[in-house]
């Protein structure tokens, strides 16, 4: 990790974040196509998972954590990836045309509070390029699909978007997450209320079922990722939902529009605009929603906990909080591939 913060991320960071993403795909993919590249990589960042695995939604994680949606948007450093110690890795969000997202620059940072604003708005090369790419799966990394509408499909037509990705992406993936909580697709948050959230997942769920005795293959999980900017009483109401639509579970949380408690100048946020919130700031905020979760809930269901972790300390408090499995995202930037192979470490020890 010291390598990586005082040697590579300052160098990274004197560049555009977005440009500097796909420079590092790019090396990456270079990289671990020289041989024996992946024995290398796995000898310094793997630590055996025999300590770690669990099973969770009837799936065998060779360890908890995973990488959250946005990294790998079309599925093609899955592999590579999972090389660096990750337990899973969510792919997407994926929807069913391809779209180019919104304006740049759609992609900042905030050093000062280790965390990045983005407005991404799904961008995505589509879901029949993904089914391309996870049709290459040779290590069966555990993939979670998540899912999105396009966005110029209104909410009344949603679910057809939802169904579409669910239905192409079966075969392909371990789980499934719905995302209807980006505050970067215009409306996409009001799929979140009570009943058109639940007439989206039940939808869901019998196309699972029909799809799951067509190919003769058990159901796939279902989570719902949520804001973590809900009231309480919504998130008795997202409760409600996964109780009454049978779901796997839920992801806690995506990223806030909140822009409370930072340290970057408050002039430097505003010339920012809008777009979701993640990184260190998220870290109390996300565990607090997922602590109500568990604690609200009578039915069990898996809690994803994402949102802030930057150290091994961070992913403990997450899954003593009701956290069956964690995911890192604006963490793995700023602290580097190095923290997975510390949280695992420390899990360990800790007899989580």
């Amino acid at each position: 990790m010291w390598f990586y913060k005082n040697l590579i991320r300052p160098i990274f960071f004197l560049f555009d974040p977005e440009k500097i993403h796909y420079f590092t795909f790019r090396s990456l993919k270079f990289f671990f196509k020289i041989p024996f590249s992946n024995f290398i990589i796995r000898s310094v960042y793997h630590s055996s998972d025999q300590k770690t695995s669990r099973v969770v939604m009837g799936i065998k994680f060779p360890n908890p954590i995973g990488l959250a949606a946005g990294f790998d948007k079309d599925a093609k450093l899955y592999s590579e990836l999972s090389d660096l110690g990750f337990g899973f890795i969510e792919v997407g969000t994926v929807t069913p045309l391809p779209q180019l997202g919104n304006p740049r620059p759609r992609l900042f940072r905030l050093p000062k509070d280790e965390s990045i604003i983005n407005r991404m708005g799904f961008n995505n090369k589509g879901i029949e390029s993904m089914v391309q790419e996870l049709n290459k799966n040779k290590n069966k990394v555990i993939i979670g699909g998540n899912i999105g509408k396009n966005k110029i499909t209104t909410n009344e037509n949603a679910h057809l978007d939802y169904e579409s990705c669910f239905e192409k992406l079966f075969p392909y993936v371990d789980y499934f997450a719905v995302n209807v909580s980006s505050p970067n697709t215009p409306g996409l948050r009001a799929l979140q209320e009570k009943e058109p959230l639940l007439k989206l997942l039940l939808s869901l769920q019998k196309l699972n079922l029909q799809l799951s005795k067509v190919l003769q293959s058990t159901q796939k999980p279902i989570l719902l990722k949520i804001a973590p900017d809900l009231t309480e009483e919504q998130l008795l109401d997202i409760i409600e939902v996964v109780n009454s639509s049978n779901l796997a579970g839920v992801i806690a949380t995506n990223t806030t529009i909140s822009r409370q408690g930072l340290k970057t100048n408050i002039d430097d946020v505003k010339s920012i605009g809008e777009g979701g919130l993640s990184g260190r700031i998220l870290m109390k905020k996300s565990t607090d929603v997922i602590h109500y979760l568990r604690k609200n809930s009578k039915r069990y269901f898996t809690i994803i906990g994402v949102g802030g972790i930057h150290s091994p300390q961070d992913a403990i408090e997450k899954m003593k909080a009701g956290a069956d499995l964690i995911q890192l995202y604006t963490g793995f930037i700023y602290e580097g591939p190095g923290l997975i192979k510390k949280i695992k470490s420390e899990l360990i020890k800790s007899d989580l």
